[in-house]
């Protein structure tokens, strides 16, 4: 059950998170052209110039980064109070409801699942004599 409960805040997080960084955006929004410098399983980077003309490469990468390659120059949007927080233009954190559904439903899934496991190889059986 603990298993499950955090599997269901982690997708409630994924959800509110995205939701902050796109509100803190809004907030102080900036716009520039980046250049796509590396993408990997876990992070896609890039490096951009601001309005003051200082060149950002956020570590912890660019957020919404889906089908980009290496080299592609794309518009980004960026906090302007927090340049590391950074987004491709044009992509909202509604992105982030199906892929926080889909670990929500295997979540439920494997909980019923392994519920009924249980229920089932310890239910007392009776037998006839």
């Amino acid at each position: 059950m603990a298993l499950f409960i955090a599997a269901l805040l982690g997708s409630t997080s994924l959800v509110a998170g995205a939701w902050l960084d796109d509100r803190a955006i809004d907030a102080n929004p900036g716009r520039a052209l980046a250049t796509v410098t590396g993408v990997s399983t876990f992070r896609t980077t890039v490096d951009f110039r601001d309005s003051e003309g200082i060149y950002h490469s956020p570590p912890t990468g660019l957020l919404y980064p889906t089908g980009l390659g290496e080299g592609q120059r794309v518009w980004v949007n960026y906090s302007t109070a927090d340049p590391d927080l950074v987004k491709v233009e044009g992509r909202r954190w509604t992105l982030s409801i199906i892929p926080a559904l889909s670990l929500a439903v295997v979540s439920v899934l494997i909980a019923g699942l392994l519920w009924w496991a249980v229920s089932f190889f310890t239910r007392p059986r009776f037998t006839k004599s």
